[in-house]
Order: structure tokens, then sequence, then C-alpha cells
């Protein structure tokens, strides 16, 4: 596939934004509130746990929620897939995605969730099927077809706007003016870094008006991979006393290792693949070997992980570290998501 120079992106991208700006694109009313969650980079910024935080306060205040995404690295990437109804996981992550997935595990009881590419088109027809009264864009912010409530900016303190290089070249989605658009911005991963005064006056240059709020992922249990699938009671568990080794597939596996050891629990030793990697029996094998050579007793990976390896076979004892998003000024934030438009 052809890449175009991170320039020339960069131009087309401002110009695209722009034609949206002036209504040359027309964007859709979904028929119900709309919440975007996003970012201006690519890779892990911590979106996940917070779109399951927002679904969790709409869910809790007795709205119909459902939950939109593209589903990135799902087998066919133009099919509708209903990940789940709310009451029940209708997809795995080869057909659906696995942050889908892992956000249906999460959600249930509590949020459907569709895979589309074509949000504005899966909007209506939940609309007619379920009744929704909030929808939620996963990875929304550049999906500007849809209109949107409240648009939410996700950056991540640990490497907020990788130095200003727009793809190819970087992991910037659009050029930095672009979060002129952010209603709200929330920095995640704050407790990993030593001081974010810079960055939240950085973040200010670009827009002076968005309310800003500070966020950190916290462990939530350290669960056996087992009992993670079989949706039994969950083990509250959240320190590990024997010695593990750490994987993941994640945008930003560092954070993932540098939260686990701030918690208390140490890896002997880790090991990364690529974001949304889909594991193999040839990799557990891998996996388990590099345990045996440094010492490891047992293994550890995240949720997002642990749905790609229901189906594969462990010599080792795997658990699943659950991870939850805790917001400051959360009662603030909290009633942001209620209002139907951001004065």
């Amino acid at each position: 596939m052809l890449k175009l120079p991170a320039y020339l992106y960069g131009k087309i991208i401002e110009l695209r934004n722009a034609l949206y700006d002036k209504g040359v694109f027309e964007t859709h009313d979904l028929g119900a509130r709309v919440i975007s969650v996003g970012n201006i980079t690519t890779g892990g910024t911590g979106k996940t746990p917070l779109v399951a935080y927002i679904a969790e306060v709409l869910a809790a205040r007795g709205e119909k929620v459902c939950i939109l995404t593209r589903g990135y690295g799902r087998a066919e990437k133009k099919q509708r897939v209903l990940v789940s109804d709310g009451e029940q996981v209708l997809a795995d992550a080869v057909t659906g995605g696995d942050e889908p997935v892992e956000l249906a595990h999460k959600l249930l009881g509590k949020a459907i969730v569709i895979a589309d590419a074509d949000r504005v088109s899966a909007a209506e027809w939940a609309l007619r099927k379920f009744g929704v009264t909030v929808f939620v864009l996963d990875d929304g912010f550049q999906h500007r077809k849809a209109k949107r409530d409240l648009d939410i900016v996700c950056i991540d303190a640990t490497n907020p706007c990788d130095g200003g290089k727009m793809l190819p070249l970087g992991r910037l989605r659009e050029p930095l003016a672009g979060l002129a658009r952010a209603d709200c911005i929330i920095i995640t991963r704050s407790d990993l870094v030593d001081d974010i005064t810079e960055l939240r006056a950085r973040l200010t240059k670009w827009n002076s008006e968005a309310v800003m709020f500070e966020a950190k992922n916290v462990i939530s249990a350290i669960t056996p991979i087992e009992e993670f699938h079989a949706k039994t009671q969950r083990s509250q568990s959240k320190s590990m006393s024997q010695r593990p080794l750490a994987f993941c597939g994640v945008g930003n596996p560092e954070s993932f290792f540098e939260q686990l050891k701030r918690a208390g629990v140490e890896p002997v030793a880790t090991k990364s693949y690529a974001d949304h990697h889909f594991y193999s029996q040839a990799d557990v094998s891998e996996i388990e070997a590099s345990a045996k050579s440094y010492g490891a007793e047992v293994l550890l990976t995240t949720a997002k992980d642990a749905v790609k390896i229901s189906n594969l076979k462990f010599a080792m004892s795997c658990s699943v570290v659950e991870i939850e998003m805790e917001i400051d000024d959360k009662d603030v934030f909290e009633t942001m998501l209620s209002l139907n438009h951001l004065l």
C-alpha cells in the first residue's frame, strides 16, 4: 500500500476537516445523544477503559447505551457485527475485533456493542432494534460523519503527541490544531509521569476552551484466565505473590508493565507483540519457554489480549489483569455526560 509523505497526509486531513467545518461534507444526527471518545494519535491512549467507564455511568442512570466501534483488526471489515446485544457476547475477537469483544465482556447487562465502519447506518439500525437512548462512539474523534453532543479526546501523558510528527513518520492522525474541536481533554496515565504541568500548558495553547481532566488506570482485579472466560465469580485479588512474566499486544505495552510495577507486581520478564496481535499456539509455546528461562512461575496479560487466547492451551497458570479508569473531578465529568449539548 502506498504511503503518503507526512506533509501531504497532514494537508489532506486539514482539507477534509475544513470541508466538514464549512458544511461541504455532511454530518448526520444519529437520533439520540452521542458521546465520542477518541485520540489524536494512533496506538494505546487508555481509550477503552474510558469508554467502559462512560457506558457504566450512563447505564446506571437508566440509559439504553450502545457502543459504536469500527472494530479494528477484525476479519470482515465491511460487515456489521452485533458483538453484544447487552445480555450476551455474540462474537469472538476474529469477527468482532479484540477491543469490542473486551468491552462486550466487561459491559454485559450494561451496553450493546456494534462493530461497523459505517457508524451512521449502524446507529439507525440500533435505534430501530434496541431503542437506544445514548450512543458512545469508540475511536470517534476523526469520524466526523456522525454528529456528537460531547467530543472527548484522550491524550497519553507518557507519549502525548509523539513529537508532533504526522503519520506515517509519527503517530499523529491529524495536525494538533484539530484539538480545537474537542469539548473535553482527558490526560490518561497521568500518574505514570512526574509532572504534567507543561503538557497541560501545551494543550491549552491548542484549545483553551476544553474542560481538562487527569485520569489514571488502576488494577481492579487479577483474575485466573479460566474464570475470566467462564464469567464465573471473579477473583478480587490485586496482588501477585508468584514470579510473573507479563505479556501483551497493546498500543503502549510499557505503560502496562509500568502499571504492574507501581502496583507492587514486579514481572521477572516482559514480552510484547504488535497492537491487536492475534495469538497462535506457537506464540503460547514461545511465551512459556521465555517464562521458564527467566524463572517465572505464572503469566500475566491484559483483558484485550485475553479475549484472543480463549481457545489456546496453556501449560502454565495465566491470569488477566483487569483495569478500571479513575478520573479526577469525577462529579464534574459525570455531569458533563448527561448534558444534551455542552454549553
